[in-house]
């Protein structure tokens, strides 16, 4: 074998190792408030995977989301990204995690409102360093209102400005709470098709809340968050 089949085989070797290796790993997951939410929960997170979580109202399932992307330490267990432990990153370590790796698309949409879409989305380029995807402003269907403010955007149009902030900024988890929630569902579909596209040609992962069955089983896996426990039910 020459050097450079060598070289070859060495890139070839990495990146499938890369592939392979998990992009989160929840291990024993245990929280409560005044009540116990959930025991014992453990979930892994490959690249090119997409997972819903679904189950009845105030079950937890967005408090699971949120320890799952950092925003809420457990009582019990540990959340590791690309095998580190994110609960016990530095400060300055978590602020570069946000920012770089995770995306997060709250049920509110957290718009900057006293601006314009577009520069809503200059933010997200300017902190990322990433160019605006014209691309992606066409498949989400917001181009002709790329100059309006905020205000005078519906909550579906201002939901679709989110979620192309987010993917601007390349995450390589992407953390959606109820993403489709203010959308019909003709634009909803086209919304979950941009986001698995993403998904599939990054090599990013994505974790999902919804009510929406249909939308939950269009990914790859699907849990059910039900007496305290998460169930695989696809």
């Amino acid at each position: 074998m020459n050097y450079n089949e060598q070289s070859k085989n060495s890139i070839f070797n990495i990146q499938h190792s890369a592939l392979k290796s998990p992009l989160l790993n929840a291990k024993g997951i245990s929280h409560d408030f005044d009540y116990p939410l959930f025991n014992n929960i453990n979930l892994t997170l490959n690249p090119k995977e997409t997972i819903a979580i679904i189950g009845m109202s105030g079950c937890g399932k967005s408090t699971l989301l949120n320890i799952f992307c950092s925003l809420l330490q457990p009582n019990v267990g540990d959340v590791y990204f690309k095998d580190k432990n994110i609960f016990q990153l530095s400060q300055k370590e978590m602020l570069e995690l946000r920012r770089d790796d995770f995306g997060i698309i709250f049920q509110a949409h957290y718009l900057f409102r006293g601006f314009s879409a577009d520069e809503n989305l200059k933010i997200a380029e300017f902190l990322s360093g990433n160019k605006i995807d014209d691309d992606l402003i066409e498949a989400l269907n917001i181009k002709h209102v790329i100059s309006q403010g905020i205000g005078e955007l519906s909550g579906g149009q201002q939901q679709r400005l989110s979620i192309a902030r987010v993917l601007t900024k390349k995450p390589k988890i992407i953390f959606a709470d109820e993403p489709t929630g203010n959308l019909d569902q003709d634009t909803a579909k086209e919304v979950m098709n941009v986001l698995f596209d993403y998904v599939s040609k990054q090599n990013a992962g994505m974790i999902l809340v919804t009510h929406d069955k249909e939308i939950a089983f269009s990914c790859d896996k699907v849990y059910k968050l039900v007496d305290q426990t998460l169930e695989q039910i696809k």
